[in-house]
């Protein structure tokens, strides 16, 4: 460094901040005795401000442009040093630089659910979340109300206030817009208008602004979404009943379908099951014997021989069970012709009743298993005696 440099460091002064950090709001002139000299430059760029502050009192405050730091313009600076009859120089006075543009992509969200009255669904509780940009409109008040003596303030020290402001006003808003829940995804940006407009004289008072406010999601309960799920299904189908019996309807007619085997399936045992139940009522059991059951545990524990109830002592070694009774006479059934139809089976019984009322004759037409053919009621000696045996008379006849 030369002579030259050093006398022109010693006699011009540059006051100036560039930032690169994109999120310093407002920086402090860092000077040693923080000593101004009369005639020194100030530089203030676009998106900048700088606020003087002398001996803890907030004095001018400097837009764009470059200065040449005189009487003349620091008129408050110079009414509070007396300057009036001679600048003294150096003079100590803080200077903050303040950032005016806008902070973007700053984040807000309801931390609790907001309880709001929905006019269709009653009750509700809502969540939402968004972003915002943020900027200094007042330098001389945000430093008064906000940084104070902070050398480096950024956005994040200032957002969270901020975040408490929005989501009080947001509730606010919510409540006495009466719009429906189902509506609000249609309009998110008027009521994120009116959330703007009513933080708008909060943050104020702070020097701030909110150019951008924007509101990206409102939420229900994940509960509740799940039952809204449901019953915009239900609405897409329609009428259930009959999409239910269309869906069957066209399951039972696709060949191989799991459907149309499980209806068959279910006939071949409704069927099953009928002709079981009849039998059984007929013959007491499915094979005339007692009907298999499955080996209980006696008093302490141990299995109970089959065919011994619990608690009933075993028959004594060496004494033969009796035998089980001789399974009942399956009863033979017809089959009559009528007019080319086929009706029955019909038991010996129902065939004598059917003859009391004249529906069956001699010759009618019936066919039973194990018969080539149909024949005639006389043909078969069984059915041949319903016609030829004749009651006494009555008593008293």
């Amino acid at each position: 460094m030369g002579i030259l440099d050093f006398l022109s460091g010693e006699f011009i002064d540059v006051i100036s901040w560039v930032d690169d950090t994109r999120d310093t709001m407002v920086w402090r002139f860092e000077r040693q005795g923080h000593a101004i000299k009369y005639g020194a430059k100030l530089t203030v760029r676009e998106g900048q401000a700088a606020v003087f502050v002398h001996e803890g009192q907030l004095a001018d405050v400097f837009t764009p442009g470059l200065y040449l730091l005189e009487t003349n313009n620091m008129p408050i600076l110079t009414t509070l040093q007396h300057w009036d009859h001679g600048f003294k120089s150096p003079f100590q006075s803080e200077i903050y630089f303040v950032n005016t543009t806008r902070f973007t992509d700053l984040k807000w969200g309801t931390k609790n659910p907001v309880i709001t009255r929905d006019p269709e669904f009653g009750p509700v509780r809502l969540r939402a979340f968004g972003t915002y940009a943020a900027r200094v409109t007042d330098p001389a008040k945000f430093i008064t109300e906000i940084v104070g003596t902070d050398g480096e303030f950024t956005a994040d020290e200032v957002s969270y206030q901020l975040r408490n402001i929005i989501v009080q006003e947001f509730s606010r808003a919510l409540a006495g817009a009466n719009i429906p829940v189902l509506d609000m995804a249609a309009n998110t940006a008027d009521l994120g208008k009116l959330v703007a407009e009513a933080i708008a004289p909060t943050i104020a008072e702070y020097g701030l602004g909110l150019p951008e406010f924007y509101i990206e999601n409102i939420s229900l309960p994940s509960e509740v979404e799940t039952v809204l799920d449901k019953r915009t299904s239900m609405g897409i189908v329609g009428d259930l009943n009959r999409y239910m019996q269309f869906n069957a309807a066209e399951a039972m007619g696709q060949p191989g379908s799991g459907a149309s085997a499980g209806m068959g399936a279910a006939m071949g045992a409704g069927l099953g099951a009928g002709m079981g139940m009849a039998m059984g009522q007929q013959m007491g059991g499915p094979w005339g014997q007692p009907a298999h059951t499955a080996p209980q545990a006696g008093p302490w524990g141990q299995m109970a021989p089959q065919g011994v109830a619990p608690g009933q002592a075993p028959a004594p070694q060496g004494t033969a069970a009796p035998p089980p009774p001789p399974p009942p006479a399956v009863e033979k059934v017809w089959h009559m012709a009528v007019n080319g139809q086929t009706l029955g089976p019909f038991g010996r019984g129902q065939l004598a009743q059917m003859k009391a009322e004249g529906q069956f004759t001699r010759a009618s037409l019936v066919w039973a298993p194990g018969q080539s053919g149909w024949l005639a009621a006389e043909e078969i000696p069984e059915l041949a005696q319903l016609f030829t045996i004749q009651p006494p008379p009555p008593p008293g006849a």
